[in-house]
C-alpha cells in the first residue's frame, strides 16, 4: 500500500493512527433473513424486558460436542512474569453435550449432560426441567429452531402439559438466546482452561461449574427493546 501510494511505511502507519484506522482487523456478521423475524425479535425481547407474572422464562440450549481434552504435556502454571503455558496438541477423550435451561430473572441455571444429543435426551432433559419447577407456575421456554425440539415425541410430551408456552428464535439469531451468553462464561471459566481425561472427568467439571454458578447467580440484564435493535441494523430497516 505505502509502495502504491508513493508513501513510506512510517508515513502509512502515522495516517493510520491519526484516524484510529485498522484496516487488518475485521468481523463477521449475518442478518436474518427469517420471514417473521420481527415479530419474533419483538416477542422473545418482550419477555427479557416484562416477563409475565405467574410465570417462569426459561432460556434453553444444548451445548452439544464438547470435548474432554488432555494436553500432551503437563501444563507450566503461571508465575512472576511469565504466562500459563500449554502445548498446542491435546489428546482426545470423548464428548458429552450439556442440556441448559437459564431462569432470566435469577440467573440460576437447570443442566445436565448427556453423551447423545437427540429428541430422547431433550425430552429427559424436559422432565428435569418439569420436577424442578412448581406446578403453579406457568412456564415461557425460548428456544432456537432444532429440528430435536420439534419431533413427535416432543410434541406429545408438550400436548399432555398444557403449562409449557414455545418461543422460538428466528434462523441465523442465537444471540437473541441469553443461555448463549451463560455457555461463553462457561466455556471460558471452565472448559477452554480444564484437563480432562475422561468424558465422565469432563461431566463433573460442568456440574460443578453450574453448582458454583447458582450459588451465586446472578443474571444477564437485557437492555435494549427490539426497537432500538432494529433501529441498530439500517440495511435490514430499509427493507421494510
Amino acid at each position: 500500500m505505502a509502495k502504491a501510494c508513493g508513501l513510506s511505511h512510517s508515513s502509512v502507519q502515522r495516517i493510520w493512527k491519526a484516524f484510529a484506522l485498522q484496516p487488518h482487523r475485521s468481523e463477521t456478521f449475518k442478518l436474518s433473513q427469517y420471514p417473521l423475524f420481527v415479530e419474533k425479535v419483538r416477542d422473545i425481547v418482550g419477555l427479557y424486558l416484562n416477563p409475565p407474572q405467574r410465570a417462569l422464562v426459561l432460556s434453553v440450549d444444548e451445548k452439544s460436542q464438547i470435548q474432554a481434552l488432555d494436553r500432551t504435556q503437563p501444563l507450566l502454571p503461571l508465575r512472576p512474569g511469565q504466562i500459563e503455558r500449554r502445548t498446542h496438541d491435546y489428546k482426545r477423550h470423548g464428548t458429552t453435550s450439556l442440556f441448559a435451561a437459564l431462569d432470566v430473572k435469577t440467573g440460576h441455571v437447570i443442566g445436565e449432560c448427556h453423551r447423545r444429543h437427540r429428541a430422547v435426551e431433550f425430552r429427559k432433559f424436559l422432565d428435569t426441567i418439569d420436577q424442578a419447577v412448581p406446578d403453579s407456575l406457568e412456564l415461557h421456554l425460548i428456544l432456537d429452531n432444532y429440528g430435536t425440539h420439534k419431533t413427535q415425541i416432543i410434541q406429545r410430551w408438550l400436548a399432555k402439559r398444557p403449562r409449557y408456552h414455545l418461543h422460538f428464535t428466528p434462523t441465523s439469531a442465537s444471540w437473541i438466546n441469553l443461555v448463549e451468553r451463560w455457555f461463553a462464561t462457561l466455556t471460558e471459566k471452565q472448559i477452554r482452561r480444564g484437563v480432562h481425561r475422561s468424558t465422565a472427568e469432563l461431566e463433573r467439571a460442568i456440574e460443578d461449574y453450574i453448582q458454583l454458578s447458582n450459588a451465586d447467580s446472578k443474571p444477564f440484564v437485557w437492555s435494549k427493546t427490539a426497537d432500538q435493535i432494529f433501529a441498530s441494523l439500517p440495511a435490514f430497516v430499509s427493507e421494510l
